[in-house]
């Protein structure tokens, strides 16, 4: 009895950072085109900017696409996604810390790394 609750625990929180990690970057990068929730072009990192053969708009919609495909592969593959959006936020927040901006940024990204690190693993258990 004991073992059936724990997998529904284990399930329910699979299920919530499945629908956490597939959504967050979705919608982070819808954003990227808009820029409602924030102007994203300063996060970038000045010195990639400055290596940039185009404008950091351009950049960041590029980013925002690779984004909602990382989402869209947690919906459908969560045992690879939650890599990809581990290893996406990490590069993040690694750009971030080489800046020396915008560090809360970096931690925050950082603890998300390792909650979809953590679907990623929990992935391979429950499917």
């Amino acid at each position: 009895m004991e073992a059936i609750a724990i997998s529904k625990q284990v399930k329910s929180t699979f299920n919530l950072l499945r629908i956490t990690f597939g959504i967050v970057p979705v919608v982070a990068g819808l954003d990227k085109f808009t820029d409602l929730l924030t102007r994203w072009e300063d996060y970038l990192n000045p010195s990639i900017a400055a290596l940039l053969p185009f404008t950091a708009h351009t950049f960041m919609m590029i980013v925002g696409v690779i984004e909602i495909i990382a989402g869209i592969i947690v919906f459908i593959k969560p045992a690879i996604g939650g890599f990809i959006v581990a290893a996406w936020l990490t590069l993040i927040a690694l750009t971030l810390l080489a800046s020396g901006n915008y560090l809360d940024v970096a931690v925050r990204d950082l603890v998300m790394a390792l909650g979809a690190f953590s679907l990623a693993r929990i992935a391979k258990t429950v499917l």
